[in-house]
């Protein structure tokens, strides 16, 4: 387990990479984007991009609407 700030909150994942993360916060198939540590990540370096304890991790979702 590490800790790293998930939109600005503390918290502790055993998530090894971005990917890992966004399969268990459940946002695959949805619209979003990831910045860790003031750089955004490519959908296509998920995969490979390592969660390092105390990284500072931005998720935003794109919301639908009229």
């Amino acid at each position: 387990m590490k800790e790293i700030f998930l939109n600005g909150e503390l918290t502790e994942i055993s998530c090894k990479t971005l990917k890992d993360l966004v399969h268990t916060l459940n946002l695959e198939n949805k619209r979003f984007a990831i910045e860790v540590n003031e750089q955004i990540i490519p959908k296509s370096k998920l995969e490979c991009f390592t969660i390092h304890a105390q990284d500072k991790i931005e998720i935003i979702q794109a919301v639908g609407g009229g």
